[in-house]
């Protein structure tokens, strides 16, 4: 080999150096942890919407992102066990869906970040520091369950304006769940409303629960979701059409699904926005310096076919202000 073939093979490779550099470090492949509390889906992989809003951002499933997910089935006593198991496979990231999940979370890791959707009050249940910084190794998208109970009980009270009674269920096993239903109470008094409270844990207890409905019928009934209730909805929201008990529920799913009404974010925007954390994090961001956001857009979904089945009217100015009225 001559002097000038070496000179030209030796800077080729120089060249190339760089290429291939640069082709190593887009072969990268993330790796995403789900947890959630929720039941395991047909797909065994993590919500669409979750995984669209990635792929937009460049990230495609199979490609340079890969997803493990775990589910809980409604049982919390599993989730610590789960989120061990998700960080023993070496995840680049946690995302969880609800609050005993995204405790679970950050009691098995405080190096791996976590991006929290769902969890109730963020800030009220000690989950993060503050919404502004987070702090440590976690942070997302949280709900004002003050206002948002609020709101609810008094949208249930305008559908019902006789209800003088209303029961309310709740996962008392979860903290941030607790925490609502302590809001609705607060805000029964100011409108003069009685509360009913009925906690259950398991679901052996929604039983009980609905039978207590059956000896003394509220006016109405106000339903906290997490996984507990969202799993065995068509249980509560058979009981309500059966027993004639007009029902608020907190996602527009109980709707669809034959509820009468609901009020509150969806789990889809949600899972859109913390895509974009995601991004963030893996392009260099720490988790306890991104603030804690709450979603934008709250709707009114109101079920017409439901409210013939209890016979009830709802007012018109009700039906102006919803979001989307099913008929």
């Amino acid at each position: 080999m001559d002097r000038r073939t070496v000179i030209l093979a030796v800077g080729s490779s120089l060249l190339a150096a760089p290429f291939a550099s640069h082709a190593q470090k887009s072969a990268r492949v993330w790796r995403i942890g789900f947890l959630s509390g929720a039941a395991h889906p047909a797909d065994g992989a993590p919500p669409a919407a979750l995984r669209q809003a990635l792929d937009e951002l460049g990230y495609v499933d199979g490609k340079n992102v890969t997803y493990t997910g775990r589910w809980a089935e409604a049982k919390a006593e599993r989730l610590p066990g789960l989120a061990a198991e998700l960080v023993g496979l070496d995840v680049d990231l946690l995302l969880t869906a609800g609050a005993p999940a995204a405790e679970a979370a950050k009691k098995a890791t405080s190096t791996t970040p976590i991006v929290f959707v769902a969890p109730g009050d963020a800030a009220d249940t000690g989950l993060v520091t503050s919404l502004a910084r987070p702090g440590g190794n976690i942070t997302g998208i949280s709900d004002p369950a003050t206002e948002l109970s609020a709101k609810r009980l008094g949208l249930l009270k305008e559908a019902v304006p006789s209800a003088t009674r209303v029961a309310v269920m709740w996962n008392a096993g979860d903290r941030a769940m607790t925490l609502r239903y302590g809001e609705v109470e607060k805000a029964a008094r100011v409108l003069h409303v009685t509360v009913e409270p009925l906690g259950v844990r398991e679901p052996d207890d929604i039983d009980g629960a609905l039978s207590a409905m059956t000896r003394e019928p509220p006016d109405a009934l106000f339903l906290v979701s997490d996984a507990l209730t969202n799993v065995n909805r068509k249980q509560i929201l058979d009981f309500a059409a059966t027993h004639h008990i007009p029902a608020m529920y907190e996602f527009g799913f109980y709707v669809r699904d034959g509820g009468l009404m609901s009020y509150g974010p969806t789990m889809d925007d949600m899972l859109r926005r913390a895509a974009s954390y995601v991004d963030r994090i893996f392009k260099g961001a720490k988790p306890g310096d991104l603030p804690v956001e709450q979603p934008t857009r709250y709707y009114l979904l109101v079920n017409l076919n439901a409210a013939k089945t209890l016979d009830l009217t709802l007012p018109q100015p009700l039906l102006l202000r919803a979001d989307e009225v099913i008929q």
